[in-house]
């Protein structure tokens, strides 16, 4: 990041000033309800945690926005703290399992308004975003609404948008749904906490928690699409943590299998997670008979799905895994 010439303003100034400009939205038709707990888990990226703090704060939402920054294996920056009458912030650290489940999960139980979101410590948020989901939430007694993102990689950016109306189980099990990301994720608080719980903390090093969550969210009520950008997600070039951490990806991947059977029975879909599955176990270098034994099985239920091929190609060293996920990444794709 460049280095301003002049003295940086204090963060909770800006918070401020940005407050005291906002001004007041038209009301809805429907309802809205006036106060939103948003949850941002954190590890030692202050930099863009303070972007993606003021992507929340500069919402055209009117109500209360309270943000509770939880800090995973990393200092609490109680400086970061602030109070207005329409926004707020406060800090906490992990009190359950180490790790995003359970980060999640400690700002989800501190939570008191009737809706929450979450957002990732390297997003931001579109102006509009709160406003719009709201709005269909409400319009179709939804207990969730996710909404489209911009991946920004390098220098490129890609636009991904789920093609449907709701979020089912079916489409679910047959894609990870990479437009219905995280950072969108918005749920009415007590049919969340009543009907789908908490982010589940067993997970193999957290892996898939968000598509777990999806899963379990659509399988308990109604969850919407808000068909707009609402959110920009930055994946980073040096690859994101599970792109590094491929036993976790194995392991996580495994765990969502045995899970939710859904995804056993979507022919397609099982051969999409055990190429992602081969890749993993491919890229570790030391699992090549069994990353080869996988591939093949990804082969057999679906000859389409390229990830078996591409993880044999790994397997026989004929590629290098990183450049496998940084050429994906450039197209605004995962393995």
């Amino acid at each position: 990041m460049r280095a301003d010439s002049t003295a940086p303003t204090p963060l909770h100034t800006l918070f401020l000033a940005a407050t005291a400009e906002r001004t007041s939205v038209p009301n809805s038709p429907v309802a809205t309800p006036d106060r939103v707990d948003v949850i941002v888990a954190t590890h030692d990226r202050l930099e863009l945690l303070k972007k993606t703090i003021q992507s929340i704060v500069d919402q055209t939402y009117s109500g209360h926005i309270r943000i509770t920054v939880v800090f995973d294996a990393s200092p609490q920056l109680s400086e970061l703290e602030f109070s207005t009458p329409s926004r707020e912030l406060r800090v906490c650290g992990n009190s359950r399992t180490p790790g995003l489940p359970g980060a999640r999960n400690t700002g989800l139980l501190a939570a008191t308004a009737p809706i929450v979101a979450f957002c990732d410590d390297d997003d931001t948020w579109r102006a509009g975003k709160l406003e719009g989901q709201l709005a269909m939430l409400a319009a179709h007694q939804a207990i969730g609404c996710v909404g489209g993102i911009e991946v920004h990689f390098g220098d490129r950016a890609h636009v991904r948008i789920p093609d449907a109306h709701v979020v089912t189980a079916q489409a679910l099990s047959g894609s990870r749904l990479t437009g219905a990301h995280p950072s969108t994720y918005l749920f009415a608080r007590e049919p969340l906490l009543t009907k789908v719980g908490l982010v589940d903390e067993a997970l193999p090093y957290g892996y898939g928690e968000d598509y777990d969550y999806l899963m379990r969210a659509c399988a308990a009520g109604v969850v919407v699409i808000l068909p707009q950008v609402t959110t920009d997600v930055l994946w980073h070039p040096q690859g994101s943590y599970f792109s590094q951490k491929w036993q976790a990806m194995a392991d996580g991947l495994e765990y969502l299998m045995v899970k939710h059977p859904s995804l056993a029975a979507n022919r397609n879909g099982t051969a999409w997670m055990e190429g992602q599955r081969a890749f993993a176990l491919a890229a570790l270098g030391n699992q090549r008979r069994n990353a080869m034994k996988t591939a093949f099985r990804s082969i057999r239920l679906s000859a389409k799905e390229p990830r078996g091929y591409i993880a044999m190609a790994v397997a026989l060293h004929l590629v290098k895994p990183s450049f496998v996920v940084r050429t994906l990444n450039r197209r605004g794709r995962g393995i």
